[in-house]
Formats: structure tokens, sequence, C-alpha cells
């Protein structure tokens, strides 16, 4: 009987991909190595990320509901889709790849143990307050992220200044704004792909009715991160920082950054790919499968080529989308690295070079 990824989540099979995101995110957290120390942590921990990458993927869910793990993995006859085509998935055997491409890091417990924080738990550089209870769609590991103090700037607006709000001073004549609080926002290549939304929970200082007294306030702040939208886009709150009696409250910037990628590197709307390629596939040709954003694999052939140390190849619009312009897509590059072997033996010396050219 192959395995049940809905029940390895503890979910129903109707689940939604939110449910399953949530799952996997709970999931994962008990059972990372680092953290849960029981001798089948590793092992429950590699089945999370094996169901989680099924049922996150559309096509590979659909396929393992209507045929399970067997069709999912070539073993029945039409498991590859309605259309006939052939699929087949394997785990990629790495659970830490996906915790990596999930949540941006591969080391999560030293954000929350010591690393960039000062004595009283607070990260080293940000003021406390504004950011002290701050959460991004409930993942912890993207809000202890980044680091750098408060900087001024600020370009997207994402609030305008409304001037019936009773929280914003009124006439700023002799009056001072705090510096601008910058945080960044890290987001994976999957959701610049497509566009996200981005809930930011803060805590801060506002003044009661009297204009003296103050109180603390949570307040939700929501970014609709745009489709390639690129490294460094600036989002900012117009004065949603603290309220001190006499200034103006300081503006909340987001920058988005990048989640590190299993796969990719970001190149404006470009993707760079390093395929890994044996030295002998490389001299006497081979087959070479190249993943995508959206989970197809595409196949480079050269059976008749040599693949040399510098050779690169384009597959045109399978990278992000232009900002301005989304009917456009950049590329994804591939480099290879070619696997040269640590030593060789003498027979196979001798005989390489009577063959290879001089």
């Amino acid at each position: 009987m192959g395995k049940d990824y809905y029940k390895i989540l503890g979910l129903a099979k109707g689940a939604s991909d939110e449910d399953i995101k949530k799952a996997y995110r709970k999931m994962a957290l008990k059972y990372h190595p680092d953290k849960n120390k029981s001798s089948d942590a590793e092992e429950k921990f590699k089945a999370v990320a094996e169901a989680y990458e099924v049922l996150s993927d559309k096509k590979k869910r659909d396929i393992y509901d209507q045929f399970g793990e067997e069709g999912l993995k070539g073993g029945v006859p039409g498991g590859g889709g309605e259309d006939g085509g052939h699929f087949t998935y394997t785990f990629s055997g790495d659970p830490r790849a996906t915790f990596q491409q999930f949540f941006g890091t591969n080391d999560p417990f030293a954000h929350f143990f010591n690393m960039g924080m000062d004595g009283h738990g607070h990260p080293h550089g940000h003021p406390h307050g504004v950011f002290d209870n701050m959460d991004v769609d409930d993942d912890p590991f993207v809000t202890m992220m980044g680091g750098g103090g408060p900087r001024l700037g600020g370009t997207r607006r994402a609030f305008s200044f409304n001037p019936h709000d009773a929280s914003r001073p009124q006439g700023g004549k002799g009056r001072h704004q705090d510096p601008a609080v910058t945080r960044d926002l890290y987001v994976s290549l999957e959701e610049v792909a497509k566009g996200v939304t981005k809930k930011m929970k803060i805590t801060r200082t506002v003044l009661a009715g009297d204009g003296r007294s103050t109180r603390r306030e949570e307040k939700i702040l929501t970014i609709d991160v745009k489709p390639g939208w690129k490294e460094g886009t600036k989002v900012t709150f117009e004065r949603e920082g603290d309220q001190t009696p006499g200034k103006i409250p300081a503006d909340i910037i987001f920058m988005i950054r990048d989640k590190p990628h299993a796969q990719f590197k970001r190149d404006g709307a470009n993707l760079i790919y390093s395929a890994k390629v044996a030295l002998r596939d490389a001299l006497c040709g081979t087959r070479v499968s190249v993943p995508t954003l959206d989970g197809q694999r595409m196949a480079l052939n050269f059976s008749n080529e040599v693949v040399r140390p510098q050779t690169t190849k384009r597959l045109q619009g399978y990278g992000l989308p232009y900002p301005k312009d989304l009917q456009r897509k950049g590329d994804i590059i591939v480099h290879f690295d070619i696997q040269f072997p640590a030593s060789l033996t003498e027979s196979a010396k001798e005989i390489l070079s009577e063959v290879l050219p001089l």
C-alpha cells in the first residue's frame, strides 16, 4: 500500500492549499532534526517534505488523488494524466532543501536563540516598539531575518496621508518626524512570479485622546507584492510608527528581498540554473533535465554535442515576468558544472591519452 501523504500532514483529502501550507509549516518545525532529537525525527522530517512537495503541486496532487503513490511514480498506466502523457515523480531526498525553499533559511533556530539578539531578545539594530510583535503570514523566520537599523527612504507609497485621521498630527509646523523604520520582507521566487499578499502585524505606541498619554496597539499592514517586483523595491506606510507627543510618527518601510532558492538565482527577470554534468556525459553526450518555477522540467539534448564548462543555454520565457509588462518573461539561463574525477588510474590515463585529441 502506498504512502498516505494526507495522513502524514494530518489532513483530510479535500484540504485547501492554505491548509497544506499551514500543516507543512507545523510538522516541519516539529520534526526538524536541529530541534527534535528523537530517533525517528529525521525520517518523519523527510516524509513531511515529500508529502508537501506532492500535495502543494497541482499536477502531482491530481495524479496522486486519482492513482495513489504508485501512479504518481509511474507504476500505473495512464498515470500521466488525461492526455496520456508519461509522468513520473521521485522525491529529491533532501528535505532541508524543501525546508529552505519554504522558509527562506536552512538554519532557522539560530534566529530565535541568541543570534542577532540583544540581551532582551530584540534583534540588534532595531528599535524596541513597532516591530516587537511582528508576524509575516504566521511565518516567524521571515520576520526574524534581515538586519540593519532604521533607514530613511521609501519609494512606493502603500498608504497616502489622510488629513482626517486623528492619529496623524495636524499642522506639521515645528514638528520633527522620527527616522523611517525599515524592515526586509523576504519573498520566494515563486511568489515573485505570481504575486502575493503579505500581512504584517505590528505593535506600536499610539496617543490617547488627550494627546499626552499613550497605549499599545496592534495593527495589520497589508502588502500586495506585484508579479516581477525587483529585489530592493520599497513599500512605505506613511506615519505608521510609534506616536510620541510633539513628534510626527515615523514611516514604516518594507524592502523586498529574495528568499534563497534551492535551484535558482535571480538576475533581473532571468533565472540562473547550474546543472551538474559528469565529465563522461559532457564528452560523450547526454540529456539534461532543467526545472522551472511552475514545476515543469525541460529537457536539453546534448546527444551530438560536447558540453564545455563555458557552455550556456537559454530557455526563453521561463523566467520571471517584467513588472511593467506582465506579458513578457525573462529566461532560464543554464550554466554547466562539469564534474571532474578527483583522480585517475594509470590504465584510465593510458586509454584517455590514446583516444583524446591533442
